[in-house]
């Protein structure tokens, strides 16, 4: 069996084993054959367009599964295996080990509660800490976010504070289990550009600074460079390419990887004409005996790309690490 992700220099925090999720009536599953890893202090992104796969995939790492579902493979978090474990050891990863932080903070905090409140209250319950200390607890989260006057915040309603301030609420959150792997769910698709940046700065701070495993959840390849170690890209349920993000963004070996690169505006330059990738995403409700990106690809060949799924295999070796790419021009070329 070939090598599924580049080696890492330390043991990972996070791994999923060929994880495959199905529902029943669905043409195809939601996850085919994930193999992914994040190690204790190492930034990886999960890109992909909507209905990809990638929020289930985030979803997994905590057994937030969907009901009925069908699995396959392993999730592993520091250590312990996900699939089909008792309550016990999923509230244990739940509360100690790994936090989530999701895309809509608004939908996250109950709206009648002030900010103190929802916070103390994990603290409490989670942390067995008295009220006194858990106000303290979260004076300090609130500050260590960069959140100005954190006192006044912690008596304010979620409807007083803008959409960044609630996001950096649902940050201060998640890092009081201090937890050692953080599941970051598109933390900045609803805010401005000048906000996005700012958030992405608190998450990698924090992850720096208490050496966390982080793992971004993002449509947006270009903040994934700019934000990660390592990039994995998937496509229908599959990952389709993984490597550095410096040697991803520069060289992407997979069509579809360069169809979103090619797609969005880049960070950095001058105005670029976009090229976006012609037709939709397969649903849940197609499937495909070839390669799943072959309908959509500018370079798929009829007979090779439509017949079988290509396998996930070694790359040439970029100039900063691995690759692996699933792709039967990449099998043309080794």
């Amino acid at each position: 069996m070939p090598l599924l992700v580049p080696p890492l220099l330390k043991p990972p925090l996070l791994s999923y084993e060929g994880l495959s999720v199905a529902l029943p009536g669905m043409a195809r599953p939601i996850l085919d054959g994930v193999t992914l890893s994040v190690a204790a202090g190492e930034a990886v992104a999960l890109v992909g367009e909507s209905g990809s796969g990638k929020s289930v995939t985030a979803r997994a790492a905590l057994g937030l599964l969907p009901a009925g579902a069908r699995t396959g493979g392993q999730v592993r978090v520091d250590g312990t295996g996900l699939v089909g474990a008792d309550a016990a050891s999923l509230r244990a990863v739940r509360t100690g080990t790994a936090s989530m932080i999701f895309q809509d903070p608004r939908a996250g905090i109950n709206p009648v509660r002030r900010i103190g409140d929802f916070l103390a209250e994990a603290l409490r319950v989670t942390g067995g800490r008295s009220r006194a200390q858990a106000d303290d607890r979260a004076l300090e989260l609130l500050a260590a976010v960069g959140l100005p006057d954190p006192a006044r915040h912690l008596r304010q309603y979620p409807h007083q504070l803008s959409g960044g301030m609630l996001q950096r609420v649902m940050i201060a959150g998640a890092l009081g289990s201090d937890p050692r792997l953080l599941l970051c769910d598109e933390p900045t698709t609803a805010l401005d550009v000048t906000t996005q940046a700012e958030i992405m700065a608190v998450l990698r701070q924090a992850q720096r600074d208490r050496g966390l495993g982080l793992l971004l959840i993002t449509h947006d390849l270009d903040l994934a460079g700019a934000t990660c170690d390592r990039i994995y890209v998937m496509y229908a349920g599959r990952i389709v390419e993984t490597g550095t993000a410096a040697d991803l963004l520069a060289a992407p070996r997979h069509p579809y990887t360069a169809g979103l690169l090619g797609s969005s505006p880049p960070l950095h330059g001058g105005p670029q004409r976009l090229t976006p990738i012609p037709g939709v995403p397969m649903s849940l409700a197609e499937s495909a005996p070839g390669c799943a990106f072959a309908a959509r690809c500018p370079l798929a060949r009829p007979g090779l790309c439509d017949q079988s799924p290509p396998p996930l295999e070694p790359a040439a070796a970029g100039q900063h690490g691995p690759a692996l790419v699933a792709c039967h021009l990449n099998e043309e070329k080794r």
